[in-house]
Formats: C-alpha cells, sequence, structure tokens
C-alpha cells in the first residue's frame, strides 16, 4: 500500500483521530506528573496497581495507550488523587464529548 493511502486509512488525516492522539499524550503528561509528585517510578507503580511490567505505565505516559477504567481507582491511590477528580480528568481526556455533556460549564477540552 502506497505510504499516503496507507496514512489516510490509519487515521493521520483525520481530525478526530489527531485530537484523540493529542489527548492521550496530555493525558499521559498529567498521569506522569501526579506519579512524580507521589514520588513513585513507574515500576512502583505498575507493581502497586498490579501490572506485570512497568512497560505499560510507560505507555499510557507516553500517550499509547489509556487506563483502564476498572483500575481508575487503583491508580488513583497510588498517586494520591481523590477518585471522582482521577475519573474526571481522565475523562475529560479519553472522552471529551461525553465529558461535554456531563460538565457543560466547565469548558470541555484540556488546555
Amino acid at each position: 500500500m502506497e505510504p499516503e493511502k496507507r496514512g489516510k486509512a490509519a487515521g493521520v488525516d483525520n481530525p478526530k483521530a489527531r485530537l484523540t492522539k493529542e489527548l492521550r499524550k496530555q493525558a499521559g503528561k498529567w498521569l506522569s506528573a501526579r506519579r512524580e509528585a507521589a514520588g513513585m517510578t513507574q515500576a512502583q507503580l505498575a507493581e502497586q496497581v498490579g501490572y506485570r511490567y512497568y512497560t505499560f505505565v510507560s505507555q499510557v505516559e507516553g500517550g499509547h495507550g489509556r487506563v483502564p477504567s476498572e483500575h481508575f481507582e487503583q491508580w488513583a491511590d497510588c498517586v494520591g488523587v481523590p477518585h471522582q477528580e482521577f475519573a474526571r480528568q481522565l475523562l475529560r481526556f479519553y472522552e471529551p464529548d461525553v465529558y461535554r455533556l456531563l460538565f457543560p460549564g466547565d469548558g470541555g477540552l484540556p488546555a
């Protein structure tokens, strides 16, 4: 497949795909900052949450993955963020349309 067609098929030229990618990166930065503020390494967080490999934390912080919703509470506890705040922030990054519907006066997309 030609690179041009491959890019379009992968959603590279899709504005929504670009936004999703950018929001995942922002989420990763937010998560990394919370972890560092808690004085934890990626390996320590992975162990506390129950992941076999710290590389999963690295992937999430790099914007290449998402924190599974079933792990929000554990992750929030590890980094010292209240559960609701943690879930709200990740909803803002991971599902901006849903966030906007639930919190219409909050400005929607993260800065």
